[in-house]
Protein backbone atom coordinates (compact mmCIF):
# COMPACT_ATOMS: atom_id res chain seq x y z
CA UNK A 1 0.00 0.00 0.00
CA UNK A 2 2.70 2.43 0.55
CA UNK A 3 4.56 1.78 -2.25
CA UNK A 4 1.21 2.37 -4.39
CA UNK A 5 1.00 5.82 -2.81
CA UNK A 6 4.53 6.52 -3.35
CA UNK A 7 3.70 6.25 -6.94
CA UNK A 8 0.06 7.22 -7.02
CA UNK A 9 1.65 10.90 -5.45
CA UNK A 10 4.38 10.92 -8.16
CA UNK A 11 1.73 10.13 -11.07
CA UNK A 12 0.09 13.18 -9.97
CA UNK A 13 2.33 15.92 -10.79
CA UNK A 14 0.46 16.73 -14.03
CA UNK A 15 3.47 19.02 -15.24
CA UNK A 16 1.46 20.50 -17.45
CA UNK A 17 1.20 17.60 -19.90
CA UNK A 18 4.73 18.86 -20.91
CA UNK A 19 6.75 16.46 -18.89
CA UNK A 20 6.68 13.63 -16.65
CA UNK A 21 8.01 13.15 -12.74
CA UNK A 22 8.86 10.21 -11.46
CA UNK A 23 9.55 7.88 -9.04
CA UNK A 24 13.00 7.36 -9.25
CA UNK A 25 13.51 11.67 -10.35
CA UNK A 26 14.89 14.60 -8.19
CA UNK A 27 12.70 15.71 -5.29
CA UNK A 28 13.51 19.32 -4.03
CA UNK A 29 11.22 20.58 -0.60
CA UNK A 30 9.59 16.69 -0.42
CA UNK A 31 7.99 17.02 -3.88
CA UNK A 32 9.30 15.42 -7.19
CA UNK A 33 10.67 17.40 -9.84
CA UNK A 34 8.77 17.67 -13.12
CA UNK A 35 11.31 16.59 -16.34
CA UNK A 36 10.00 19.06 -18.97
CA UNK A 37 9.67 17.41 -22.81
CA UNK A 38 12.67 19.23 -25.25
CA UNK A 39 11.88 23.20 -25.33
CA UNK A 40 9.65 23.25 -22.35
CA UNK A 41 10.72 24.30 -19.19
CA UNK A 42 9.85 26.02 -15.19
CA UNK A 43 8.85 24.01 -12.44
CA UNK A 44 5.67 22.83 -13.78
CA UNK A 45 7.34 22.68 -17.41
CA UNK A 46 4.54 25.13 -18.83
CA UNK A 47 7.05 27.68 -20.30
CA UNK A 48 7.86 27.01 -24.19
CA UNK A 49 10.47 27.94 -25.75
CA UNK A 50 9.30 29.23 -29.16
CA UNK A 51 13.20 29.49 -31.16
CA UNK A 52 14.01 25.82 -29.93
CA UNK A 53 15.28 23.80 -32.27
CA UNK A 54 12.99 20.52 -33.30
CA UNK A 55 15.49 17.20 -31.99
CA UNK A 56 13.82 14.68 -33.95
CA UNK A 57 17.21 12.65 -33.93
CA UNK A 58 16.51 9.69 -31.99
CA UNK A 59 14.29 6.90 -31.86
CA UNK A 60 13.05 7.44 -28.73
CA UNK A 61 9.45 6.13 -28.84
CA UNK A 62 7.40 7.92 -26.70
CA UNK A 63 4.58 7.91 -28.52
CA UNK A 64 3.15 5.57 -26.60
CA UNK A 65 3.41 7.08 -23.34
CA UNK A 66 -0.19 8.07 -23.59
CA UNK A 67 -1.14 4.70 -24.17
CA UNK A 68 0.36 3.66 -21.11
CA UNK A 69 -1.40 6.66 -18.92
CA UNK A 70 -4.20 5.54 -19.89
CA UNK A 71 -3.91 1.70 -19.18
CA UNK A 72 -1.77 2.65 -15.80
CA UNK A 73 -3.56 -0.43 -13.41
CA UNK A 74 -3.22 -3.09 -15.93
CA UNK A 75 0.47 -2.57 -16.52
CA UNK A 76 1.74 -1.17 -13.21
CA UNK A 77 3.73 -3.96 -11.53
CA UNK A 78 5.33 -3.83 -7.73
CA UNK A 79 8.90 -5.32 -7.12
CA UNK A 80 9.35 -6.65 -3.96
CA UNK A 81 12.49 -6.16 -1.90
CA UNK A 82 12.87 -9.84 -1.85
CA UNK A 83 11.82 -10.54 -5.59
CA UNK A 84 13.82 -13.05 -6.88
CA UNK A 85 17.61 -12.16 -5.35
CA UNK A 86 19.29 -15.42 -6.78
CA UNK A 87 21.12 -15.87 -10.41
CA UNK A 88 18.52 -18.08 -11.50
CA UNK A 89 14.95 -19.16 -10.98
CA UNK A 90 14.03 -22.57 -9.86
CA UNK A 91 14.86 -24.69 -12.72
CA UNK A 92 18.02 -23.48 -12.75
CA UNK A 93 17.53 -21.41 -16.24
CA UNK A 94 18.20 -17.35 -16.36
CA UNK A 95 15.02 -17.04 -18.59
CA UNK A 96 11.36 -16.59 -17.34
CA UNK A 97 9.43 -19.73 -18.82
CA UNK A 98 5.95 -17.61 -17.62
CA UNK A 99 7.80 -14.98 -20.13
CA UNK A 100 8.75 -16.97 -23.44
CA UNK A 101 5.12 -18.54 -22.90
CA UNK A 102 4.06 -15.46 -23.40
CA UNK A 103 6.16 -14.15 -26.14
CA UNK A 104 4.92 -17.26 -28.05
CA UNK A 105 1.49 -16.37 -27.90
CA UNK A 106 2.13 -12.54 -28.32
CA UNK A 107 3.44 -13.89 -32.34
CA UNK A 108 0.62 -16.15 -32.35
CA UNK A 109 -1.99 -13.12 -31.92
CA UNK A 110 0.00 -10.45 -34.45
CA UNK A 111 0.47 -13.04 -36.55
CA UNK A 112 4.28 -11.23 -37.51
CA UNK A 113 6.63 -14.28 -36.93
CA UNK A 114 6.73 -18.06 -36.48
CA UNK A 115 7.93 -19.19 -33.02
CA UNK A 116 7.29 -23.38 -33.58
CA UNK A 117 10.75 -25.59 -33.48
CA UNK A 118 12.43 -21.82 -32.14
CA UNK A 119 14.68 -21.81 -29.24
CA UNK A 120 14.18 -18.13 -27.61
CA UNK A 121 17.53 -16.26 -25.98
CA UNK A 122 16.84 -13.20 -24.40
CA UNK A 123 18.86 -10.25 -23.85
CA UNK A 124 19.38 -6.53 -22.70
CA UNK A 125 17.74 -4.90 -25.34
CA UNK A 126 18.35 -6.11 -28.85
CA UNK A 127 21.36 -4.29 -29.52
CA UNK A 128 23.09 -7.07 -26.78
CA UNK A 129 21.41 -9.84 -29.44
CA UNK A 130 22.44 -8.57 -32.95
CA UNK A 131 26.52 -9.17 -31.70
CA UNK A 132 25.69 -12.38 -30.31
CA UNK A 133 24.18 -13.57 -33.08
CA UNK A 134 27.28 -12.38 -35.00
CA UNK A 135 29.64 -14.47 -32.83
CA UNK A 136 26.74 -17.63 -32.79
CA UNK A 137 27.33 -17.31 -36.76
CA UNK A 138 30.73 -16.78 -37.61
CA UNK A 139 31.85 -19.42 -35.50
CA UNK A 140 30.94 -22.05 -38.27
CA UNK A 141 34.02 -23.56 -39.87
CA UNK A 142 36.01 -20.99 -41.87
CA UNK A 143 39.47 -19.89 -43.29
CA UNK A 144 38.89 -16.59 -43.02
CA UNK A 145 36.94 -13.93 -40.54
CA UNK A 146 33.01 -13.85 -41.73
CA UNK A 147 32.36 -10.62 -43.09
CA UNK A 148 29.54 -8.81 -42.14
CA UNK A 149 27.30 -6.61 -44.39
CA UNK A 150 23.92 -4.78 -44.34
CA UNK A 151 22.48 -3.28 -47.93
CA UNK A 152 22.57 0.49 -47.89
CA UNK A 153 21.19 2.60 -45.91
CA UNK A 154 21.42 0.34 -42.92
CA UNK A 155 21.33 1.10 -39.47
CA UNK A 156 24.68 2.03 -38.04
CA UNK A 157 24.74 0.07 -35.07
CA UNK A 158 25.48 -3.33 -36.96
CA UNK A 159 29.17 -1.61 -38.53
CA UNK A 160 29.53 0.28 -34.85
CA UNK A 161 29.40 -2.87 -32.47
CA UNK A 162 31.00 -5.04 -35.17
CA UNK A 163 34.08 -2.73 -35.94
CA UNK A 164 34.13 -2.01 -31.54
CA UNK A 165 34.33 -5.50 -30.66
CA UNK A 166 37.55 -6.21 -32.64
CA UNK A 167 37.12 -9.91 -32.97
CA UNK A 168 39.03 -11.78 -34.78
CA UNK A 169 36.19 -14.06 -35.99
CA UNK A 170 34.46 -11.23 -37.84
CA UNK A 171 34.40 -8.02 -39.65
CA UNK A 172 32.62 -5.41 -41.03
CA UNK A 173 33.29 -5.20 -45.47
CA UNK A 174 30.18 -2.88 -45.95
CA UNK A 175 27.22 -3.06 -48.37
CA UNK A 176 25.75 -6.24 -49.69
CA UNK A 177 27.01 -5.27 -53.37
CA UNK A 178 30.89 -5.96 -52.32
CA UNK A 179 30.02 -9.43 -51.73
CA UNK A 180 30.29 -9.88 -55.50
CA UNK A 181 33.98 -8.48 -55.19
CA UNK A 182 35.07 -10.99 -52.19
CA UNK A 183 38.17 -12.97 -53.09
CA UNK A 184 37.83 -15.47 -51.09
CA UNK A 185 35.43 -18.21 -51.54
CA UNK A 186 35.38 -19.71 -48.73
CA UNK A 187 34.56 -16.73 -46.39
CA UNK A 188 31.18 -16.74 -44.50
CA UNK A 189 29.24 -14.07 -45.10
CA UNK A 190 26.60 -12.30 -42.24
CA UNK A 191 24.03 -10.45 -43.26
CA UNK A 192 22.10 -7.84 -41.21
CA UNK A 193 18.45 -7.75 -42.63
CA UNK A 194 16.55 -4.78 -41.24
CA UNK A 195 12.88 -5.48 -42.25
CA UNK A 196 10.91 -2.97 -42.01
CA UNK A 197 14.25 -0.82 -42.55
CA UNK A 198 15.96 1.93 -40.55
CA UNK A 199 15.85 4.74 -41.84
CA UNK A 200 13.62 4.51 -44.50
CA UNK A 201 10.62 1.37 -43.62
CA UNK A 202 10.74 -0.83 -46.29
CA UNK A 203 10.41 -4.68 -46.15
CA UNK A 204 13.42 -6.17 -46.68
CA UNK A 205 15.10 -9.61 -47.79
CA UNK A 206 18.30 -11.08 -47.52
CA UNK A 207 20.56 -10.47 -50.61
CA UNK A 208 23.21 -12.54 -50.47
CA UNK A 209 22.76 -15.92 -51.49
CA UNK A 210 24.68 -19.42 -50.98
CA UNK A 211 26.34 -22.07 -48.88
CA UNK A 212 28.26 -19.36 -46.96
CA UNK A 213 25.89 -17.10 -46.73
CA UNK A 214 23.69 -16.34 -43.27
CA UNK A 215 21.63 -13.69 -42.52
CA UNK A 216 20.42 -12.26 -39.77
CA UNK A 217 16.84 -10.52 -39.09
CA UNK A 218 16.33 -7.56 -37.54
CA UNK A 219 12.73 -7.08 -37.07
CA UNK A 220 12.49 -4.46 -34.28
CA UNK A 221 9.49 -3.06 -36.52
CA UNK A 222 7.61 -5.66 -37.52
CA UNK A 223 4.56 -4.54 -35.62
CA UNK A 224 1.24 -3.30 -37.12
CA UNK A 225 2.18 0.13 -35.41
CA UNK A 226 5.07 0.51 -38.47
CA UNK A 227 4.25 -1.86 -41.09
CA UNK A 228 1.93 -4.09 -42.82
CA UNK A 229 2.51 -7.48 -41.66
CA UNK A 230 1.89 -9.73 -45.00
CA UNK A 231 3.07 -13.31 -43.51
CA UNK A 232 4.55 -14.44 -40.30
CA UNK A 233 8.67 -13.75 -40.75
CA UNK A 234 9.88 -17.36 -40.90
CA UNK A 235 13.57 -16.32 -40.45
CA UNK A 236 16.12 -19.03 -39.04
CA UNK A 237 17.43 -16.01 -36.71
CA UNK A 238 14.87 -13.17 -36.01
CA UNK A 239 15.44 -10.50 -33.34
CA UNK A 240 12.64 -8.60 -31.89
CA UNK A 241 12.88 -5.70 -29.05
CA UNK A 242 10.27 -4.53 -26.10
CA UNK A 243 11.51 -0.94 -27.50
CA UNK A 244 9.89 -0.40 -30.55
CA UNK A 245 6.93 -2.84 -29.62
CA UNK A 246 5.61 -1.59 -26.34
CA UNK A 247 7.64 1.97 -26.43
CA UNK A 248 10.14 0.47 -23.21
CA UNK A 249 13.53 1.42 -24.60
CA UNK A 250 15.02 1.84 -21.19
CA UNK A 251 13.55 -1.45 -20.07
CA UNK A 252 16.12 -3.02 -22.18
CA UNK A 253 14.78 -6.24 -23.44
CA UNK A 254 14.89 -8.30 -26.14
CA UNK A 255 14.73 -11.80 -27.64
CA UNK A 256 15.70 -13.81 -30.63
CA UNK A 257 13.53 -16.86 -31.95
CA UNK A 258 16.32 -19.31 -33.47
CA UNK A 259 16.18 -22.58 -35.18
CA UNK A 260 19.79 -24.14 -35.14
CA UNK A 261 20.29 -25.17 -31.66
CA UNK A 262 23.77 -25.06 -31.90
CA UNK A 263 23.54 -21.39 -33.09
CA UNK A 264 21.41 -20.79 -30.10
CA UNK A 265 23.55 -22.04 -27.84
CA UNK A 266 26.00 -20.22 -28.82
CA UNK A 267 24.08 -17.01 -28.34
CA UNK A 268 22.87 -18.13 -24.98
CA UNK A 269 26.90 -18.77 -23.86
CA UNK A 270 27.41 -15.39 -25.02
CA UNK A 271 24.44 -13.27 -23.09
CA UNK A 272 25.50 -15.10 -20.07
CA UNK A 273 28.89 -14.56 -20.23
CA UNK A 274 28.33 -11.24 -21.09
CA UNK A 275 26.19 -10.15 -18.89
CA UNK A 276 24.98 -12.83 -16.82
CA UNK A 277 21.31 -13.43 -18.08
CA UNK A 278 18.55 -10.14 -17.92
CA UNK A 279 17.30 -8.81 -15.21
CA UNK A 280 14.89 -10.51 -13.17
CA UNK A 281 13.19 -7.21 -12.46
CA UNK A 282 13.80 -6.61 -16.67
CA UNK A 283 11.88 -9.93 -17.01
CA UNK A 284 8.77 -9.14 -14.75
CA UNK A 285 8.42 -5.77 -15.44
CA UNK A 286 7.69 -7.51 -19.40
CA UNK A 287 5.95 -10.34 -18.29
CA UNK A 288 3.04 -7.45 -17.19
CA UNK A 289 3.39 -5.59 -19.98
CA UNK A 290 2.85 -8.68 -22.70
CA UNK A 291 0.12 -9.23 -20.34
CA UNK A 292 -1.39 -6.37 -20.37
CA UNK A 293 -1.18 -6.28 -24.29
CA UNK A 294 -2.85 -9.48 -24.89
CA UNK A 295 -6.18 -8.30 -22.76
CA UNK A 296 -8.96 -8.12 -25.53
CA UNK A 297 -6.72 -9.76 -27.54
CA UNK A 298 -4.00 -7.61 -28.74
CA UNK A 299 -6.13 -5.07 -30.56
CA UNK A 300 -5.60 -1.88 -28.29
CA UNK A 301 -2.46 -0.77 -28.03
CA UNK A 302 -1.95 -1.60 -31.97
CA UNK A 303 -5.46 0.39 -32.68
CA UNK A 304 -3.78 3.43 -30.49
CA UNK A 305 -0.02 2.95 -32.26
CA UNK A 306 -0.85 2.64 -35.51
CA UNK A 307 -3.96 5.27 -35.65
CA UNK A 308 -0.40 7.63 -34.16
CA UNK A 309 1.80 6.51 -36.93
CA UNK A 310 -0.68 6.69 -39.62
CA UNK A 311 -1.99 10.54 -38.53
CA UNK A 312 1.71 11.84 -38.13
CA UNK A 313 2.76 9.86 -41.40
CA UNK A 314 -0.54 11.49 -43.22
CA UNK A 315 0.34 15.08 -41.58
CA UNK A 316 4.16 15.22 -42.51
CA UNK A 317 3.59 13.71 -46.19
CA UNK A 318 0.86 16.65 -46.23
CA UNK A 319 3.09 19.22 -45.11
CA UNK A 320 5.47 18.43 -47.69
CA UNK A 321 3.53 17.94 -50.41
CA UNK A 322 3.73 21.13 -51.84
CA UNK A 323 7.35 21.49 -51.09
CA UNK A 324 10.12 21.28 -54.20
CA UNK A 325 12.63 21.27 -52.31
CA UNK A 326 12.43 18.27 -50.07
CA UNK A 327 10.89 14.87 -50.34
CA UNK A 328 10.44 11.38 -48.82
CA UNK A 329 10.13 8.02 -49.17
CA UNK A 330 7.14 6.59 -50.62
CA UNK A 331 5.57 3.40 -49.06
CA UNK A 332 3.27 1.39 -51.10
CA UNK A 333 -0.23 0.47 -49.71
CA UNK A 334 -0.34 -3.78 -48.38
CA UNK A 335 -2.36 -6.22 -47.33
CA UNK A 336 -2.10 -5.96 -43.73
CA UNK A 337 -3.17 -9.83 -41.80
CA UNK A 338 -3.36 -8.49 -38.50
CA UNK A 339 -6.17 -5.50 -39.46
CA UNK A 340 -7.44 -7.78 -42.29
CA UNK A 341 -7.26 -5.21 -44.95
CA UNK A 342 -4.83 -3.30 -47.04
CA UNK A 343 -3.39 -0.15 -45.12
CA UNK A 344 -1.15 2.85 -46.18
CA UNK A 345 2.30 3.36 -44.55
CA UNK A 346 2.73 4.37 -41.08
CA UNK A 347 6.85 4.50 -40.48
CA UNK A 348 8.92 5.27 -37.62
CA UNK A 349 11.04 7.34 -39.75
CA UNK A 350 10.93 9.89 -42.85
CA UNK A 351 13.54 9.35 -44.89
CA UNK A 352 14.10 13.05 -46.17
CA UNK A 353 15.71 13.83 -49.51
CA UNK A 354 17.31 17.27 -50.23
CA UNK A 355 16.29 17.79 -54.33
CA UNK A 356 18.33 20.75 -54.86
CA UNK A 357 21.81 20.33 -56.54
CA UNK A 358 23.20 22.99 -53.99
CA UNK A 359 21.52 21.66 -50.70
CA UNK A 360 24.34 18.55 -50.89
CA UNK A 361 24.58 19.01 -46.56
CA UNK A 362 20.93 18.12 -46.37
CA UNK A 363 21.16 17.66 -42.40
CA UNK A 364 22.97 21.19 -42.38
CA UNK A 365 20.23 23.02 -44.28
CA UNK A 366 17.54 21.44 -41.69
CA UNK A 367 19.54 22.12 -38.83
CA UNK A 368 20.06 25.83 -39.97
CA UNK A 369 16.07 25.94 -40.11
CA UNK A 370 15.86 24.63 -36.18
CA UNK A 371 15.49 20.89 -37.63
CA UNK A 372 17.94 18.28 -35.63
CA UNK A 373 17.75 14.99 -37.65
CA UNK A 374 20.44 12.02 -38.42
CA UNK A 375 22.66 12.66 -41.66
CA UNK A 376 22.30 9.82 -44.12
CA UNK A 377 25.94 9.36 -44.13
CA UNK A 378 25.12 7.95 -40.72
CA UNK A 379 23.32 4.99 -42.57
CA UNK A 380 26.02 4.75 -45.21
CA UNK A 381 23.88 6.86 -47.83
CA UNK A 382 24.34 10.15 -49.06
CA UNK A 383 24.68 13.25 -47.59
CA UNK A 384 21.49 14.67 -49.06
CA UNK A 385 19.35 12.58 -47.10
CA UNK A 386 18.22 13.13 -43.19
CA UNK A 387 16.13 10.22 -41.28
CA UNK A 388 13.72 12.33 -39.08
CA UNK A 389 12.22 10.56 -35.93
CA UNK A 390 8.35 10.30 -35.76
CA UNK A 391 8.04 8.35 -32.86
CA UNK A 392 9.73 10.90 -30.26
CA UNK A 393 6.54 12.30 -28.05
CA UNK A 394 3.49 15.00 -29.29
CA UNK A 395 5.10 17.47 -28.56
CA UNK A 396 8.68 16.79 -30.41
CA UNK A 397 5.98 15.91 -33.52
CA UNK A 398 3.88 19.58 -33.46
CA UNK A 399 7.25 21.38 -33.44
CA UNK A 400 8.84 19.04 -36.44
CA UNK A 401 5.32 20.14 -38.33
CA UNK A 402 6.19 23.48 -37.41
CA UNK A 403 9.37 23.60 -38.76
CA UNK A 404 9.01 22.09 -41.76
CA UNK A 405 5.83 24.22 -42.83
CA UNK A 406 7.93 27.32 -41.80
CA UNK A 407 10.77 26.37 -44.23
CA UNK A 408 8.69 25.33 -46.75
CA UNK A 409 6.29 28.34 -47.18
CA UNK A 410 10.29 30.36 -47.45
CA UNK A 411 11.02 28.44 -50.85
CA UNK A 412 10.98 30.27 -53.85
CA UNK A 413 8.45 28.81 -56.18
CA UNK A 414 6.75 26.65 -53.61
CA UNK A 415 3.59 24.67 -54.63
CA UNK A 416 -0.04 26.07 -53.52
CA UNK A 417 -2.95 23.84 -53.51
Amino acid sequence: MRAAMEAEAVASELCSGHGRAYLDGLVVDGKPVCECNTCFGGPDCSLFSPDCAADVDSGNPLFLEPFWMQNAASSAVLVSGWHRMGYSYNNQNSISKELEKYIRKLHSVVGNAVTEKRFIVFGAGSTQLLNAAVHALALDNSTSPAGVVATFPFYPAYKTQTNFFRSTDYKFLGDTSLCKNVSDASMNIIEFVTSPNNPDGQLMKAVVQGDNAKAIYDHAYFWPHFTAIPAPADEDLMIFTLSKFTGHAGTRFGWALVKDEIVYERMATYVDINSFSVSHDTQLVALKLLKAVLEGKGREIFDFAFGTMRNRWETLSEALSVSNRFSIQEIEPRYCSFFNQVRGPSPAYAWLKCERDKDEDCYTVLKTAGIIGRSGTVFGSGSRYVRLSLIKTQDDFDLLIRKIKTLVSNEDGFKTM
